[in-house]
């Protein structure tokens, strides 16, 4: 009897174990592909817009209102800030009216009249500029100008720059005036100093007016100022 049961202890004992590896993998498998990828939870700072707004829970899609209520109002500011630049440009560079079109006007006047050229020199060689700064490039310094307005409503538009020629350095003194409800600036002075010759008008609406005021009394034929 014993030489019988040894060998069906020994046959009977490799066969259990198959069996119970073959359900622990089973069980080990099943368990793994019931498990769902976790994620990473989506706040403002780390939110790309690729997680489905239904997927997202009330802290995060609160969080993604946030970034995009952030982002828009990022783009507002940026579309202010660019109108505010080309408005100031247009003002002060390209508008008729600016005082950098009215410097360039006068610096025209100025190489096209013969008795600015006359003490100035040639015209190809006059340059103008701003007030003296530290910065050595004339390209570089300011033009002084001042607009006011007056109580009656007109405004005054007032610069100084100056000149350099072959011959001699002058200085120039711009006056315009725009009349309330009128659109256009008038001269009311206009004239260049260079050091030891007379001052040359090229406007002066207050000689104009004068001349203009006077009245002309005839005696014998013959007519007086």
């Amino acid at each position: 009897m014993k030489h019988l049961l040894r060998p069906l202890k020994a046959t009977f004992t490799p066969r259990l174990q198959p069996i119970l590896i073959a359900r622990h993998t089973y069980a080990t498998q099943h368990n793994s592909g019931n498990a769902a990828p976790k994620r990473r939870a989506v706040t403002p700072f780390n939110d790309t817009g690729f997680v489905p707004w239904s997927n997202l829970s009330v802290a995060e899609k609160a969080g993604r209102a946030t970034q995009q209520t952030f982002n828009f109002g990022l783009v507002i500011v940026g579309v202010v800030l660019t109108g505010g630049v080309g408005y100031f440009l247009y003002q002060d560079v390209f508008s008729p009216d600016s005082k950098t079109a009215y410097f360039n006007r006068a610096v025209d006047r100025i190489k096209k009249d013969p008795d600015c050229l006359a003490l100035l020199g040639d015209s190809k060689k006059i340059v103008a500029h701003g007030d003296e700064t530290a910065n050595k490039w004339r390209r570089s310094r300011p033009i002084a100008s001042t607009l006011k307005t007056d109580p009656r409503g007109d405004q005054h538009l007032m610069m100084h720059f100056y000149v350099e020629g072959p011959l001699n350095n002058g200085v120039v003194s711009v006056h315009l005036t725009k009349r309330a409800g009128h659109e256009d600036f008038e001269y009311k002075y206009f004239f260049v100093d260079v050091k030891g010759h007379s001052r040359i008008y090229l406007e002066n609406a207050d000689a104009q007016s004068s001349n203009q005021g006077r009245k002309k009394v005839k005696l014998f034929g013959i007519s007086f100022n």
